[in-house]
């Protein structure tokens, strides 16, 4: 049976090993920098022409224009199409829910308001869709449709006029999972490019790709130089970093859904870290045994078991609310609550709202917060106040920034067993969305006419 480190929160060197488990590496690589600085220039100056040099070097395709990289609503629409049923019906329901989501999240938090101060100046909060937003959704390592679905649709909810996609297609395999996620989010224009000059394509714009005013989603490390550097002539999301999760679990948790959760997200790369906090040993156990025995089945067994073997690990904890403790310390992007909901909806250390939680249920809890995947701004082309910070990973949110809550999932039969592990190895699992922020505040004063 494969070994997976385990720690006990007891002990008197955890929270050093803690540290240094969970520690993230920071520093830019001056190499890639200095690479992604020259491509961003080159696509800037010689627009289409270097994105086909560009594409054609690091992707291996070769194309007479980039008009013809152009991935066409007909090819999307017939992606969608030949899934099978399973797979097509996946999509939909985690379609309909995130956009569910969002909806009602804009409802709660998104809206315009104005009001008269007491020496009568008049004040509010307009909240505008933006006009275009770039969506950039990796292709290399990993296909993932849940960065189409979860970037794309609450762009769409927003009121985001265009969302153009960009996914790099290395030696000119194009995705179907990917291309029919963007057909079912209602992506406008999809291009089959990625890297530094697809970012910088859609900062600067060039003759057949059009500028946008925010680009949003994940990619390696060339795309996050890529991001950073063109911040200011175009807004983006974040810096992000590598993929995380945490989960609290009390005996009431299914092991083998646990198990599948921790997968779903060391697969991501190796780097990725997925830690599980639990005070029943018992769980601890069932949990391993189910690792041990689904890890050889995966598909991306290799870059899981490199994940779970440099960051990840299976701790014992007091109780839950040492858990919350640790928690709230690590801070990760994805916080999963697998524990039996109280009446009033509290658990000890963290508050639910009881509407989301009782029974058999998990709740996917965005502690990372970081707001805005695609964004509402207000009269600026994007959020300078959700721009603070830019250079820190995403696996430490901002100080004094809100935590929403993404939604919870009822298990249903459905959802369970080999079902739910199939769903992580096509290389996606059901995360919830990250909540849309309503962007800019703003006077109606001399500081800002109009």
């Amino acid at each position: 049976m494969a070994e997976f480190r385990r720690l006990d929160s007891s002990a008197p060197d955890f929270a050093a090993t803690l540290a240094r488990l969970t520690a993230s590496n920071t520093a830019q690589d001056e190499a890639i920098d200095t690479s992604v600085a020259n491509i961003v220039a080159d696509v800037r100056m010689r627009g289409d022409a270097a994105v086909l040099e560009y594409t054609a070097l690091f992707d291996r395709v070769k194309a007479s224009s980039v008009a013809t990289l152009e991935i066409l609503a007909p090819e999307l629409a017939a992606a969608f199409d030949s899934l099978d049923r399973d797979t097509r019906d996946a999509l939909v329901a985690a379609s309909g829910r995130i956009r569910e989501f969002h909806e009602h999240q804009r409802g709660k938090s998104a809206s315009s308001w104005e009001m008269l101060d007491a020496d009568g100046t008049r004040m509010g909060q307009q909240v505008n869709p933006l006009e275009r937003v770039g969506l950039y959704v990796p292709g290399g390592k990993a296909a993932y449709p849940s960065s189409v679905l979860m970037n794309a649709i609450p762009g769409k909810v927003a009121g985001v006029a265009e969302i153009i996609m960009v996914v790099p297609t290395p030696g000119g395999a194009r995705n179907p999972l990917v291309l029919a996620a963007a057909h079912l989010a209602g992506v406008t224009r999809a291009f089959a490019i990625g890297g530094a000059q697809a970012v910088a394509a859609l900062a600067y714009g060039t003759a057949t790709i059009p500028a946008v005013d925010k680009i949003v989603g994940p990619g390696n490390a060339y795309v996050a130089a890529a991001k950073r550097r063109v911040f200011g002539a175009v807004g983006i999301d974040m810096i992000a970093g590598p993929s995380e999760i945490l989960i609290i679990a009390d005996a009431s948790a299914n092991p083998e859904w646990v198990a599948m959760d921790l997968f779903a997200q060391a697969e991501h790369d190796e780097m990725a870290q997925a830690i599980l906090l639990t005070p029943d040993a018992a769980l601890l156990d069932a949990v391993a045994e189910s690792m041990a025995r689904e890890l050889p089945t995966m598909p991306r067994k290799h870059i899981i078991a490199a994940s779970i073997a440099k960051r990840g690990a299976l701790v014992r904890v007091r109780d839950l609310v040492e858990a919350c403790h640790i928690a709230n310390t690590v801070s990760p992007e994805h916080l999963e609550l697998a524990v039996q909901a109280r009446p009033d909806g509290q658990h000890d250390g963290v508050e639910l709202r009881p509407e989301l939680l009782g029974g058999d249920v998990d709740a996917d809890v965005d502690a990372a917060a970081e707001l805005d995947p695609l964004g509402l701004a207000g009269r600026v082309r994007f959020s300078e106040a959700n721009q603070r910070d830019r250079g820190i990973p995403k696996r430490r949110p901002h100080a004094g920034q809100d935590r929403g809550y993404s939604g919870a999932r009822r298990r249903t039969p459905r959802a369970c067993g080999k079902r739910r592990a199939s769903a992580a190895r096509v290389g996606w699992s059901f995360r919830m969305p990250q909540p849309i922020e309503s962007a800019c505040s703003y006077r109606l004063s001399k500081e800002c006419k109009g």
